[in-house]
């Protein structure tokens, strides 16, 4: 018996790919795909899987670069999005860039073809009808205002954020603590903490009128036009910040009272910045109130300024765009189903994830995961050890709350190697039989990263 099909909302990457690996698993899909019909403010045509920022799926180093081994993962696993990027590839040094037409068309193509795939070109206002019992919702970040309202009358007020407001985010391992130390203002431990849960960069009279300005100099990247202008007081870029007087900064997210620097307990800092624990695992650390519209090779040369930051690697830089995505860890099961209403699934951006590589992975997950469960046979998720694992596992659940600014830590991630549990028995030494420190040491840590999870995902993909 043919099994009833599984409807997926989106036609984006993640949309595009989930229905392929669902298709592909034997279960009928319908694909919904409102444009034409309906446009947005940010898609130019009608094909499917159309990239609407820039053509490049990013670094296709497997051994080196997070994302790299996403694609390695991806193409293992028959990944529509990665088989038509590769069949639609420009040159990008070690980057994998597309043709974004032709890479469009081949996607729309390979759908069309498909026995078990029907694309429907309508737009679903509001929740779908009860009458389907597995969907996928693949919406993008641009969610429909009516199926918004939907989600949160199933979830409530809190389900979806609007305003995406990201601060930059730092590898533990590249903090000079030599500089920096840890310690909360006044040692107050708060719940679930100790009293030394962020990390303090302190930076004297100088140090700090050199970073107001570079801050003031720099360029900044303008709003789209479907984003507006969505600054409110509680969020103001650093820079809007320093904009309004050069002591702003000191006074807001550099304040430094109720700190002592353990490598210098006699001199007083003339500002602090503070980084906060951001995910479970403490290797990534979140650089508390520094939301930022500057450009990003600009936030990198700015934020290296800080003492302590000097050689920092960055798992994320900071932003402000307008952006509709869940609060998954806490509406979404591990298997990105909504836990009000489990016959939903999302994935793609609405998730959580950033990048295209990114969406599209989850929607691969996802398609599977429906396949299955429609099929009645159980699927493990991916170890967390992988690319795709850890990337499923910040979306559900690898964040940390915030004590002092709320319960709404979970913020859009690309995936990076801060999300990956560390390896506990790394090498300390080279071949050569030197210690390994600085760069030689990182890309030690990340080759036996990735060498892990494609052990990992071999083993999975079975």
């Amino acid at each position: 018996m043919t099994p009833q099909p599984i409807h997926i909302i989106g036609g984006g990457l993640a949309g595009s790919e989930a229905a392929w690996q669902a298709a592909q698993a034997g279960v009928p899909v319908v694909l919904h795909e409102m444009r034409p019909v309906r446009g947005t403010a940010a898609h130019k045509t009608d094909g499917l899987a159309e990239l609407v920022c820039s053509n490049s799926f990013r670094s296709d180093d497997s051994a080196g670069n997070a994302v790299g081994q996403l694609h390695w993962e991806m193409r293992a696993l028959g990944s529509l999005i990665m088989a038509t990027g590769d069949a639609h590839q420009v040159p990008a040094g070690g980057a994998l860039a597309v043709d974004r037409d032709g890479f469009s068309q081949g996607v729309t193509a390979a759908l069309e073809a498909h026995p078990l795939v029907t694309i429907e070109r309508s737009e679903i206002a509001g929740l779908p009808p009860a009458a389907w019992d597995s969907v996928i919702v693949a919406t993008g970040p641009l969610t429909s205002p009516a199926l918004a309202q939907g989600l949160q009358s199933l979830t409530g007020e809190d389900a979806l954020a609007f305003f995406d407001a990201i601060a930059p985010i730092v590898h533990f391992e590249s903090v000079d603590m030599e500089i920096a130390w840890f310690q909360s203002r006044y040692d107050k431990p708060g719940p679930g903490g100790t009293g030394a849960d962020y990390i303090n960069c302190p930076l004297d009279r100088d140090q700090y009128e050199a970073f107001v300005d570079a801050l003031l100099a720099a360029e900044k990247t303008a709003f789209k036009e479907w984003e507006g202008t969505p600054y409110f007081d509680g969020c103001l870029p650093i820079e809007v910040m320093a904009e309004r007087g050069r002591e702003t900064l000191r006074w807001g997210p550099m304040k430094p009272v109720g700190l002592t620097n353990r490598h210098n307990p006699t001199v007083k800092a003339h500002a602090v910045v503070q980084l906060r624990q951001d995910n479970a695992l403490g290797t990534l650390f979140n650089m508390s109130g520094f939301q930022t519209k500057l450009k990003y090779a600009e936030q990198a040369a700015i934020f290296r300024m800080i003492p302590g930051l000097r050689n920092a690697e960055f798992a994320r830089l900071g932003g402000i765009h307008r952006n509709t995505y869940l609060n998954s860890p806490k509406l979404l099961d591990a298997r990105l189903r909504l836990k009000a209403d489990p016959r939903l699934r999302f994935a793609g951006q609405i998730t959580g994830c950033e990048g295209y590589v990114e969406s599209a992975a989850i929607g691969l997950l996802a398609g599977r995961l429906a396949a299955a469960e429609r099929l009645g046979r159980e699927l493990d998720l991916p170890p967390a050890t992988t690319a795709l694992g850890a990337l499923v596992n910040h979306i559900t659940g690898g964040h940390i709350e915030t004590i002092d600014e709320g319960p709404r830590s979970f913020q859009p991630m690309n995936v990076n190697f801060g999300l990956f549990p560390p390896i506990e028995s790394q090498a300390t030494h080279g071949p050569d039989g030197k210690k390994l420190k600085g760069p030689a040491k990182s890309v030690a840590r990340k080759h036996a990263l990735t060498a892990r999870a494609k052990v990992e995902m071999e083993a999975w993909a079975i």
